[in-house]
């Protein structure tokens, strides 16, 4: 009989606390780790990580998986890139509680404000629960590929409460505010890992409407607050413009301290937020040094569009021509875009804006060429001003709309232009060099699951590797701009699993779960993007994968080998905090 029923030998050891690698085995026994060090005894299976980094799990903090993880065990892209945990629930929308007369209404919020289209989340729920227990219930069903935890999401929790009455502006009762609290109060209670809120005039529903919390007081948010207070966990996330005279920052610390848990907000440079990223910063830190726990969520990169043909979103999306086409089938769109009549037509004419309040962000799609640029297989997600569409376009002797309209036609009318409207306000990532050092900060914002037809952040562990350890450009004679490997493997899964309270994983020591990426570091790159149709009712969605993942392990279980999915579902639901199991060592 096999002593352990999976040893990992002679890998490079990377073991998420932030101390330095070292050469050695993990032996894996009953879903734990069992031994780190030198492994002897025998196992069910080996793997030679001869030449190979062995890190724990991913754990992402801030995805969009709540109706996908309903129908999928795969859980891809976020399980492609060695992500082993994933937490959903985000920005305030989800699927629970859900009246049974809101269904299309949450539907259609998700589907404005994530991208994620609304017929595939009608076609693939099956809306077996209406009580956020419920819904824990359902995700329970389904073993996956990964562990899935989430929020209660705040437009759900309005729209079972108010009903009809829910519109931008509404103002709910103290009843009301009363039975939102013990919703959420029996969310967390039933296992939630925390309560999501947004209030950004960029996230809306699909008809046009501000989310729910965007005009809620701090008297409700509060209220909300103080019941998982009375749980004694949780986490409060929220993706906020920052007005000032809103003072986000005062009624965060307010609840934290009363609390005593973790806020958590989306720290970006946004064109839609009234603090500037500098100031949010400080903000955090003046209310942190009177007692709360406030903590920003930063991105690796800059959060922006992946735009194309068949994208949501391109940058000839508002001329009449493309316009007057853009219902008919993709094949009679595409012989179309090649008639070089169509094409003449359509570059003479002028961009048709319609009426919105996020007029700045149709501008910087249509006519933002400085800040655009071109993606091929080997692209750089921090790219220099040379590298733009209007850069190359000027060195061709061409307009910009006419170069990126040929770059768009490429491979069959399959090529894409890369547009960070957040998080490049300098035309480069070094702001966030001090950012990735603070222990009040941490990796998150891939927002894996949604934007289908915009972005494909779900990546973001393995940009974080490839690009801020081994290959950032800018940083070549400055070690300060690139992470080391330790430190980088440590704010992707010691940091985020402990802000929520997930603190049997993220390690790899005795005891924990064994959760464990085999990487091949050397030869890690992200490949090409590319647009898929395969959600439900044929959704879109933009998918990305990688060289270098040799083996992805959830549970003790081999689910990834090379890239391709074992078919293997050690996952399931998380269901508050995680405590380290007692262990023995082995060795």
């Amino acid at each position: 009989m096999p002593q352990y029923d999976l040893i990992i030998r002679n890998g490079t050891i990377v073991d998420g606390t932030g101390r330095p690698r070292f050469k050695g085995d993990v032996a894996v026994r009953d879903g734990l780790i069992a031994a780190v060090g030198t492994v002897h005894g025998d196992a069910a299976e080996e793997i030679d990580a001869s030449g190979r980094v062995v890190a724990p799990g991913w754990v992402d903090i801030h995805t969009h998986y709540d109706g996908q993880a309903t129908w999928d065990a795969e859980m891809a892209p976020s399980s492609w890139h060695g992500v082993t945990t994933v937490v959903m629930g985000n920005c305030g929308v989800g699927f629970a509680p859900a009246a049974p007369d809101r269904h299309d209404w949450l539907i259609g919020l998700m589907e404005g404000v994530e991208d994620i289209p609304g017929t595939a989340l009608a076609e693939g729920m099956k809306w077996d629960w209406e009580t956020f227990p419920e819904y824990l219930d359902a995700l329970e069903r389904l073993p996956r590929s990964v562990d899935v935890a989430t929020h209660v999401p705040h437009g759900a929790v309005r729209a079972y409460v108010l009903g009809d009455r829910e519109r931008p502006g509404a103002v709910p009762t103290d009843e009301d505010m009363d039975r939102m609290a013990a919703i959420v109060e029996e969310g967390v209670r039933a296992g939630a890992l925390g309560f999501s809120t947004s209030r950004t005039v960029i996230h809306k529903s699909v008809d046009g409407e501000l989310v729910p919390g965007t005009t809620a007081t701090a008297e409700e948010l509060i209220r909300i607050g103080r019941a998982m207070g009375r749980v004694g966990h949780g986490v409060f996330e929220i993706a906020s413009d920052m007005k000032r005279e809103w003072d986000e920052f005062g009624w965060m610390g307010a609840i934290s301290r009363e609390t005593g848990l973790p806020v958590t907000f989306a720290a970006l440079q946004s064109i839609a937020k009234e603090l500037p990223l500098s100031e949010q910063i400080a903000e955090m830190e003046r209310q942190n040094a009177q007692g709360a726990n406030i903590v920003a969520q930063i991105a690796l990169r800059g959060n922006g569009i992946v735009m194309a043909w068949r994208g949501t979103v391109h940058p000839f999306r508002f001329r009449p021509s493309y316009i007057a086409i853009a219902d008919l089938p993709w094949d009679e769109q595409l012989a179309s875009l090649k008639d070089p009549a169509f094409r003449e037509k359509l570059l003479a004419e002028a961009n048709v804006y319609p009426e919105s309040d996020i007029i700045h962000l149709f501008r910087m799609i249509a006519e933002g060429w400085f800040n655009q640029y071109q993606m091929d297989d080997d692209f750089d997600y921090e790219p220099q001003a040379e590298a733009s569409i209007a850069a190359r376009a000027a060195a061709r002797g061409v307009t910009p709309d006419a170069y990126a309209y040929d770059l768009m036609m490429e491979q069959d009318g399959t090529g894409f232009i890369y547009l960070p409207i957040l998080n490049y306000a300098d035309g480069n990532l070094d702001f966030l060099e001090a950012l990735q050092a603070r222990d009040d900060c941490v990796n998150s914002l891939s927002d894996g699951g949604a934007h289908c037809g915009t972005i494909c952040d779900a990546a973001s562990p393995t940009f974080m590797l490839q690009h801020w350890v081994r290959d950032r450009k800018r940083a070549k004679d400055r070690q300060e701009g690139r992470l080391t490997l330790e430190h980088a493997v440590k704010r992707q899964c010691h940091d985020t699993a402990r802000l929520y309270g997930l603190d049997d994983r993220g390690v790899l020591a005795p005891g924990y779960m064994a959760d464990i990426n085999v990487i091949d570091f050397d030869n890690l790159k992200l490949l090409r993007p590319w647009l898929d149709f395969d959600l439900p009712a044929g959704g879109k969605r933009l998918l990305q994968k990688a060289e270098g993942y040799d083996a992805t392990i959830k549970s003790g279980v081999v689910t990834f080998r090379k890239g391709a999915w074992t078919g293997a579902t050690p996952g399931g639901l998380v269901r508050g905090p995680q405590r380290v199991e007692a262990l023995e060592a082995a060795e």
